[in-house]
């Protein structure tokens, strides 16, 4: 039987991650804390050796681990944390800077990448717009992304006539009416712009600030799907019209609205486990739901002194708890791997999204998933 209700879309299509998820070799993942300011490189350094000499000890390869070096001259240009996948001989597959330090420094040699940590930086970020609207136009701030950046589109209107004016006798009626439609097509043309990149960006959150009239018109002139996400918050388009306020205000909308996204897929995971219906629950299910290709989304805490392992074979779905599950699918030699990167290599590569969630004891081993049917039925509707 399948389920009627509908999983949230909140989470994360991790596609563009599978090349560096190929297990054919062995690979350096490091998420390094970056000391603020361009006097700090020596304490970074000297925080990257002492993470070096950890990695050593696991027999990290000498290439990967030189690779690491050259990229610290800079990286307080990114933000607070470097987050680098080298492969063993020294190529870098993945590299990424996050404005906030990461929880732990790690410097992990593997046969998977620990991606976890960037999977869930780039969720706490998801697509978002910021607008500051006047009458004669906008200004539209478009944050993608962590990985591909910003960009700034600035829409202007027509300013023939942008002020009411107080003229007396027949013409007052002529000017303001003359006014006001000039106002409100600019507002429309703001509005075919935002709502294009809306949709091409997917973005999650809209902020806007502005005139008061701008803004009104703005909204009037908008799609629901737009006005859904649209939050208007205090601020100018002029240069001293708060912008730093604005930034702190979008800033809080996004992270109220990535916090409730989190809350809303648990709370559709623990309806379909109550159901007994289109969820799975703990590593050893949710392992055999990965494998049947049937995980819709996969919900995953990550601990970084988790050690934990299971094992993978050479295709996506080969994932087992132990080695013989593996052996009796036809794997002649499964390679034990962390078992947070294994159900992540897992999920992405059988095309389930991914959400990294807080500590969640509704989820048994730190692992959960919501299915694209139920696990009673006969096939994916």
């Amino acid at each position: 039987m399948e389920s009627s209700g509908t999983t949230p879309r909140v989470g994360l299509d991790c596609s563009d991650l599978q090349g560096v998820l190929d297990p054919n070799g062995q690979f350096l993942t490091v998420y390094l804390t970056i000391e603020p300011g361009e006097n700090a490189g020596q304490h970074t350094a000297l925080r990257w050796k002492a993470l070096a000499h950890e990695a050593e000890g696991h027999k990290a390869a000498p290439a990967a681990l030189e690779a690491v070096t050259p990229l610290l001259r800079d990286a307080h240009k990114g933000g607070r944390c470097l987050c680098v996948v080298i492969d063993g001989e020294g190529n870098i597959r993945h590299r990424s800077h996050h404005p906030d330090p990461p929880r732990k420094d790690v410097a992990r040699w593997g046969t998977l990448p620990s991606l976890a940590p960037m999977i869930e930086w780039r969720q706490a970020s998801p697509p978002h717009v910021v607008v500051l609207i006047d009458r004669v136009g906008a200004d539209i701030a478009v944050f993608e992304s962590l990985d591909s950046g910003d960009f700034h589109v600035e829409v202007a209107g027509d300013d023939e006539v942008i002020h009411k004016v107080v003229t007396g006798g027949w013409s007052q009626r002529r000017y303001q009416q003359r006014a006001e439609n000039t106002w409100e097509a600019n507002a429309k043309e703001v509005a075919a712009e935002l709502s294009r990149i809306v949709e091409k960006v997917h973005a999650r959150v809209v902020v806007v600030a502005g005139d008061v009239r701008a803004v009104q018109l703005l909204r009037d002139a908008l799609p629901d799907s737009v006005k859904h996400v649209l939050h208007e918050v205090e601020g100018s388009r002029s240069p001293d019209g708060s912008v730093d306020a604005v930034a702190s205000e979008a800033v809080t909308l996004v992270a109220t609205a990535v916090a409730s996204d989190t809350a809303e897929l648990l709370a559709k995971f623990r309806e379909e486990l109550g159901q007994h219906d289109r969820a799975a629950n703990g590593p050893k299910e949710v392992a055999s739901a990965l494998e049947g290709g049937q995980v819709e989304t996969l919900l995953i805490h990550d601990d970084p002194d988790d050690e934990r392992t299971c094992w993978i074979g050479p295709e996506p779905f080969h994932l087992a708890l132990d080695a013989e599950t593996l052996q009796d699918m036809g794997v002649e030699t499964p390679l034990e791997v962390r078992l947070v990167d294994g159900f992540l290599r897992a999920a992405i590569g059988t095309s389930a999204r991914v959400r990294v969630v807080p500590s969640a004891t509704i989820l048994d081993g730190a692992v959960g998933a919501v299915l694209r049917w139920s696990s009673h039925g006969n096939g994916a509707g």
